[in-house]
């Protein structure tokens, strides 16, 4: 039995959404050709399997009930043992993983060819789009908290988008031309995926079904409020209600459809992202590894002149007010259309509400 298996590790922010919801949406197409996509079993999309895999092999678990991501690594490495041919496994979690993890890992797919992808952007684009998700998944720290501790490289994903650090590790006893970096172009996401393709070793023609989940940025404002909503929220929300109603519906659900002003890195941080392309791609020159696209797409674009950068610590209470009052229609909406939970409980709500309004 002759096995490769890509594991891309990330990082967030690079376009792994598309391209996960891509491979799995034509999985079947693709074992056709001998390229898995696997799950853990005929329930569990490829995608959760993968998501929940990563978790069990960095020993995390958030995102769900607790333990619901127990032995999802070893079930997964049991099906990846039983398929023959090219197999993908991609999670952008798994980037910064800690040297045993990463030994685990390579240790349990010791029976194939291992290759390591990491998809790579510059930091003018990821540096914001990292705060705003953080900010999706309920977070609540401002963006001048959220770069200061960026600069200093403290939160997870700050070492994920490490990418010299990321790529030593997980690269470390594998022959480089087994280390695929990928840099993510500017504009067309299907620019990506034939990158991806390529590396893989993918026919295009073999997975024609496109994916639509882009996963859309927020404006200025609706971040500030989405971040203000998370800090009232944040003793009486459990995590999974904020998933269903704050990000899933509110944030990705319709916030994303206003015409808000694009979240950018602060112009005075242009020389950090541009010293940080240099550090990335001189590393990358020395290191051998495979490189698939334009070394210069990790330099970030020009910044905006500083009269035209719009703070989303300052935001105007005029603007905020517009995205709130459109967020609170939209929830009332909601719970207009939800049945009530206990009808009882409800009506005996209702009648002591009259009382009050009659005394």
């Amino acid at each position: 039995m002759s096995r490769r298996v890509f594991l891309h590790i990330g990082a967030p922010k690079t376009g792994t959404t598309y391209l996960q919801d891509r491979l799995a949406l034509n999985a079947k197409a693709l074992s056709a050709h001998g390229v898995h996509v696997p799950a853990r079993n005929a329930v569990t999309s490829p995608g959760l399997s993968h998501f929940r895999a990563a978790l069990d092999l960095l020993d995390q678990d958030w995102g769900g009930p607790p333990g619901h991501a127990d032995g999802a690594w070893d079930a997964l490495m049991k099906r990846v043992r039983r398929l023959d041919g090219t197999v993908v496994i991609s999670h952008e979690i798994l980037a910064p993983a800690e040297p045993h993890q990463i030994a685990r890992a390579k240790q349990d797919l010791a029976g194939a060819e291992l290759h390591i992808v990491y998809t790579a952007r510059d930091q003018g684009r990821q540096l914001p789009a990292a705060w705003q998700e953080s900010i999706k998944q309920g977070r609540s720290w401002t963006y001048k908290r959220y770069r200061r501790r960026l600069q200093r490289g403290t939160p997870w994903f700050a070492r994920a988008f490490d990418l010299p650090a990321v790529l030593a590790a997980w690269g470390e006893g594998l022959p480089p031309a087994h280390v695929h970096v990928i840099t993510v172009p500017h504009g067309r996401s299907d620019a990506l995926w034939e990158r991806f393709a390529a590396v893989v070793g993918i026919d295009p023609a073999w997975a024609p079904k496109e994916s639509e989940r882009l996963n859309r940025s927020l404006g200025v404002a609706e971040t500030a409020v989405l971040r203000k909503l998370n800090q009232r929220l944040a003793r009486t929300s459990r995590h999974s209600e904020h998933d269903a109603l704050v990000r899933d519906l509110l944030a990705e659900g319709y916030l994303v459809n206003r015409d808000g002003t694009r979240l950018r890195m602060p112009p005075r941080m242009h020389p950090w992202a541009v010293a940080q392309a240099e550090r990335w791609i001189e590393w990358l020159e020395g290191s051998g590894v495979d490189v698939v696209g334009d070394l210069a797409e990790l330099h970030p674009a020009p910044p905006v002149p500083r009269q035209d950068y719009v703070d989303p610590d300052r935001i105007g209470a005029k603007a905020q007010l517009a995205v709130a009052l459109d967020a609170l229609a939209l929830m009332t909406s909601e719970a207009a259309r939800r049945p009530d939970p206990d009808d009882g409980v409800t009506r005996k709500v209702r009648e002591r509400w009259r009382e009050r309004r009659q005394d």
